[in-house]
């Protein structure tokens, strides 16, 4: 006999797994037998694994979700009545779902973008995580008994027996946000959650987001409160979430017909204009004020690059230039640069707030290492005496195959060092003005301020940054040519900034086979694990497949 879904509860509790087939099996309305089943599924498990907490209290937690296992310690419960409240929990929202306006799809995320192009306004997606979960595999048992077959050719998913590297996920990853890219209307959000403790993993998610044409405007952490099970008792696994807010940019809308009727840069002015119209103006926590990291110059030059790279053209300016031109056309505030109807509200907000954090660096790197310094002498101009002491405290945790910089190179190579000869730069008369009352209105050339800034490194201005540039450039393209001609099947500690700075060089060339070939002599890990080789990388591949 038919019945309705308010009925399931009962019959689901009374039947066995042999028996509900059979009555599902009798019925002559296939969206009842559906029903059923479906329900049946999400009763199944009435082993659950107690917890206790402190000495005074017990808490019953449920199975641990996404895994096969056999709980040390389990408490049977009572099947009827667990059946009863999971089915008033499935018909209360069934109440909250409107009918007229969902679509529900069983297939790879990459069909998607053919049937809804443009027609998105938002999307939130929660992309597998890498090799934590692997769906196919756990569904088998619950699968066997439904009678189907998950299709995992197309599941994204780090999985050594269905060999699925991380290069592989990317690849899928990227197909799916292709899909989710083309529904969404130009100038509309994505929302991505996202977690995993290998920095690989979150490379891919990032780089595959930015080659399908996302622009990446914010991450934060997502608070969930309460913690899954593996969060609240794996010391190895990673606490909270990550939320990444990225957008489809309109000056990508229609990509062929954009860039043959825009020059270059007027694409460039226009594409960072979009993009700080995207950025939150202002966050605050807790009472501070917190940098948006996104409105730092060198991060809007390295969406820039993303931008122009994944549509395989030259990007028309360098980093030089590209600091010293935006800083002419857009007005900053602590590093940040605004919209210029943006800064009346930052200005507004930033009163309300007792401070700003100072942003946090890891010292991994040269380039992290870099952008430690720059913070240190855009705060005080210093001696080489003065910031030793400091940069090596922080150079402790240097990556297992980053060749190691010492700082007299990294000022030699990105800062300036006052001589006490010409007038007193304006950054350090700034500085010293504003901290040594005997040197109080003193013009930029008076020999008692000289005195006092000779030996201070300081940050250059933008305008004239553009010789220190291409000394770096020069430099690292000669190191590059060491790894490129060299014999070693892997180099095991090279100049992350030499390959970066190379990757850039012969990708503008167009000679992506020297990328492949020189990042095959590279420790894996070590690619996967930067978004900048990545993301040329992964271009250097696609087209050499194309062709």
């Amino acid at each position: 006999p038919t019945f309705t879904i308010t009925e399931m509860a009962v019959h689901v509790s009374e039947m066995t797994v042999h028996d509900h087939r059979n009555r599902c099996s009798r019925s002559s309305e296939t969206t009842v037998h559906d029903k059923t089943k479906w329900v049946f599924t999400m009763v199944r498990n009435t082993h659950y694994m107690p917890q206790h907490r402190g000495n005074k209290s017990r808490e019953v937690v449920g199975p641990l979700s996404g895994t096969l296992y056999i709980p040390p310690f389990s408490l049977e419960i009572n099947p009827i009545r667990y059946g009863q409240s999971k089915c008033k929990q499935i018909l209360r929202r069934f109440g909250q779902i409107s009918t007229a306006r969902t679509v529900v799809s069983t297939e790879t995320a990459a069909n998607l973008g053919q049937r809804l192009a443009g027609k998105i306004d938002y999307a939130f997606i929660d992309p597998p995580f890498g090799a934590n979960l692997q769906y196919s595999e756990l569904s088998f048992a619950l699968e066997s008994w439904l009678r189907v077959r998950t299709n995992a050719f197309d599941e994204m998913v780090v999985n050594n027996s269905q060999q699925k590297s991380i290069q592989q996920y990317g690849e899928l990853m990227r197909t799916a946000f292709v899909s989710v890219q083309r529904c969404l209307r130009p100038g509309r959000w994505v929302t991505i959650e996202f977690s995993n403790s290998k920095n690989a993993i979150w490379n891919v998610i990032q780089t595959a987001a930015g080659e399908a044409g996302l622009v990446v405007a914010d991450v934060r952490i997502l608070d969930k409160k309460k913690g899954t099970t593996k969060q609240l008792t794996q010391t190895n696994s990673v606490k909270q979430d990550l939320i990444i807010s990225a957008y489809r940019p309109h000056v990508d809308a229609d990509t062929d017909s954009f860039f043959l009727s825009n020059s270059s840069e007027s694409i460039v002015w226009e594409f960072v204009t979009e993009h700080l119209g995207m950025l939150p103006v202002f966050v605050s926590n807790g009472g501070v004020g917190e940098p948006v990291v996104e409105r730092q110059s060198y991060r809007l030059y390295d969406r820039l690059v993303s931008f122009f790279v994944r549509h395989n053209t030259e990007v028309p300016i360098s980093a030089a230039e590209f600091n010293a031109e935006v800083s002419t056309r857009f007005p900053s505030r602590d590093d940040m640069y605004f919209l210029t109807g943006q800064v009346s509200e930052y200005d507004r907000k930033r009163t309300s707030v007792s401070e700003l954090r100072q942003l946090d660096l890891f010292v991994s790197d040269e380039a992290s290492a870099t952008q430690w310094v720059r913070q240190q002498l855009q705060a005080k101009p210093q001696s080489f005496q003065d910031l030793q002491p400091q940069f090596m405290q922080q150079i402790q945790s240097w990556a297992k195959h980053e060749l190691a910089i010492e700082l007299k190179e990294i000022l030699d190579l990105n800062f300036f060092c006052y001589d006490g000869e010409e007038p007193v730069p304006s950054h350090i008369h700034s500085y010293l003005s504003s901290n040594f009352k005997d040197l109080r209105k003193l013009g930029n050339d008076d020999p008692r301020l000289k005195e006092k800034a000779a030996g201070r490194w300081y940050v250059p201005d933008p305008k004239k940054e553009g010789d220190l540039e291409k000394q770096r450039v020069r430099k690292f393209l000669k190191e590059f040519e060491e790894y490129r001609v060299s014999t070693k099947r892997q180099i095991k500690e090279f100049r992350k900034e030499a390959v970066r700075a190379g990757f850039k060089h012969f990708y503008n060339e167009q000679d992506y086979q020297t990328i492949v070939d020189v990042a095959a002599k590279l420790p894996e890990g070590d690619i996967q694990g930067d978004e900048k080789l990545l993301m040329y990388f992964d271009v250097a591949i696609m087209r050499l497949g194309s062709d």
